[in-house]
């Protein structure tokens, strides 16, 4: 079984580029160590935001991401915080 692709939103590129190097080297780690290979790992949400996942980037930020099986990708929608925006 292959690895997940990871795909971005342009929204999630946005986030990235507002992250420290050391948050960035963090994300880069969950994203090939843990997302591509286990998507399944983040927290499955629900209420509006049914059908995605969370995944702890740090004390404050979360990952939200979809699981697309079709194509066995991983699209980020939101790389920092998602929640009280």
């Amino acid at each position: 079984m292959t690895d997940y692709q990871v795909l971005f939103s342009k929204k999630a590129q946005r986030d990235i580029a507002q992250l420290t190097s050391q948050q960035k080297v963090k994300l880069q780690e969950i994203l090939q160590q843990v997302l591509a290979i286990t998507p399944q790992a983040g927290k499955k949400l629900k209420g509006k935001l049914s059908g995605f996942y969370s995944y702890r980037l740090n004390q404050r930020d979360r990952i939200l991401y979809e699981i697309i099986e079709d194509t066995r990708t991983v699209f980020i929608i939101r790389a920092r915080t998602h929640y009280g925006e």
